[in-house]
């Protein structure tokens, strides 16, 4: 029975074609030739066989093509000289024995199965092999694909981990740019309570005389203003460190974005080289490919990375979250300090008011009195005057008695009674009069200072009267704009 596959040696006498190798079939009718049977040399079959009948390291040579010409040659011109007839077979030359003939049939018989057997087992080994190497090679793709599988989850996680990072991030920069902003417009909202305690330290300035004095107010404006101007440094403080965190978040940020871009596109190509099969399009040869290694991290360094990146990302929103905190503080802590403040400088320009109302009341009132008693005074002055004139007559009619009785004669000149009564008169009237004198420069010099007292009071009402417009109109009057809690915290 013939194997399928094998090559059958045959000997071929038909006339030379022009391809030097015949074709081989296993076919019987292959075999079949109309030319007479020849008897040929077993050397001149010999380059009908191919290279794959001679066994390597054996000590027959294979024939080269040269020579396989040459005999060829030699072979097509004896048969043209000298034709196999059958008269000519008695002079033909035995060169082998039937002894010979078997042996060499059973040696290519031994010959045929040895090597049927070497290519048989070298068969199955190779069938094994490629089994094998078919299931190592099938275990280690398979292997492979998993392992991009689980590199693909992996990304993914960290993919997760960096987008619910960044969402927080991003709340986090929208929360502490909403307080920045409120703390900005508390800033602003400062300046104009600053300028409004200024403006009012300006007005007092404009006291006169004995009001200008450094008061409770006064001591309680230059408090307020110097609480203000400490609540404008410390917001200007905080407010530099949220534009110093803002810029540290953003750049957290970015650092997540980034990663997170190099895992979308690292996750895109593992997951393309995840779906690739054998069958699939765009497969090819890359040559030393394998000794390449472009490599820049290891699984442990490349997710201590995206750790390390989502840590600081952290850290910089628990500091963000604490200075928010900060800032809230600190806005409170600011509006009610500068309510305080207020209110207590309030407080002092109505107790300041009420002292002034009180002394420019009691100023008019000991003005009336004064006046009233400058009226008096004048009234008193003015009968004086009239005593004063009355005395004149009674004085003028004393002396004309007594200037009269000095022009008695001789012994008439008498000083009688009436003279003493007329000299004591006299002396009377005049001692009157001095003393009318002198009280009537009494009174003028009270009526003086009367006058300057009423002039005193008089100024000392227009300073009262200037001091508690000033309190009353000019300062009162602009701090009644003082912003409301929610617009010192910045909400409005």
């Amino acid at each position: 029975m013939e194997l399928m596959g094998s090559t059958l040696t045959a000997e071929y006498t038909r006339p030379k074609t022009n391809q030097f190798f015949p074709a081989i079939s296993n076919m019987v009718s292959s075999y079949r030739s109309n030319q007479p049977v020849l008897a040929m040399n077993p050397s001149a079959n010999q380059p009908w066989r191919t290279n794959a009948y001679y066994r390597t390291g054996s000590a027959t040579t294979i024939p080269s093509l040269s020579s396989i010409q040459r005999e060829n040659l030699g072979f097509d011109l004896v048969r043209a000289k000298t034709m196999f007839y059958p008269s000519n077979r008695s002079a033909m030359i035995t060169r082998y024995t039937p002894d010979d003939w078997y042996k060499s049939n059973q040696s290519n018989y031994r010959e045929s199965e040895s090597s049927r057997n070497s290519a048989e087992r070298l068969r199955r080994d190779t069938i094994r092999l490629m089994q094998d190497k078919e299931q190592l090679t099938r275990r280690t793709q398979e292997t492979t694909s998993k392992n991009i599988g689980e590199r693909l989850n992996d990304i993914s996680f960290w993919r997760s981990e960096l987008n619910h990072e960044i969402d927080n991030m991003v709340s986090e920069i929208m929360a502490l740019t909403e307080v920045k902003r409120r703390l900005e417009r508390a800033l602003q909202e400062t300046e104009g309570p600053l300028q409004v305690s200024q403006e009012c330290l300006y007005h007092r300035e404009k006291r006169m005389s004995i009001d200008l004095v450094h008061d409770n107010v006064e001591k309680d404006l230059i408090r307020e203003v110097e609480t203000i101007k400490s609540c404008q440094e410390r917001m200007r403080r905080h407010l530099d460190k949220a534009i110093d965190q803002l810029a540290s978040n953003r750049a957290a940020q970015h650092e997540l974005e980034r990663d997170l871009s190099d895992k979308v596109t690292a996750q895109r190509i593992d997951n393309r080289c995840h779906h690739l099969r054998n069958a699939s399009d765009g497969i090819n040869y890359y040559r030393g490919i394998e000794r390449l290694d472009p490599s820049l991290s290891l699984p442990d360094s490349w997710s201590k990375f995206t750790d390390d990146n989502i840590l600081h990302s952290q850290s910089e929103r628990a500091a963000s979250h604490k200075l928010r905190d900060v800032i809230e503080i600190l806005l409170n802590a600011t509006s009610n300090e500068m309510w305080k403040h207020f209110n207590t400088v309030n407080v002092a320009f109505t107790n300041r008011m009420s002292e002034t109302a009180d002394a420019k009341n009691s100023l008019q009132t000991h003005l009336a009195k004064t006046l009233q008693e400058i009226f008096q005074t004048e009234m008193l002055i003015e009968s004086l005057k009239k005593a004063l004139r009355d005395k004149e007559c009674p004085l003028k009619v004393a002396q004309t008695r007594l200037d009269e009785r000095t022009r008695r004669p001789n012994v008439e000149l008498c000083r009688d009674n009436p003279h003493h009564r007329l000299v004591g008169e006299v002396r009377e009237i005049e001692d009157t009069i001095h003393k009318l004198r002198e009280r009537l420069m009494e009174a003028e010099n009270t009526l003086q200072k009367l006058v300057k007292t009423k002039a005193a009071l008089e100024h000392d009402l227009s300073i009262k009267a200037n001091s508690l417009f000033l309190d009353q109109e000019k300062c009162m009057g602009i701090r009644k704009s003082f912003p409301s809690t929610p617009r010192l915290v910045g909400y409005t």
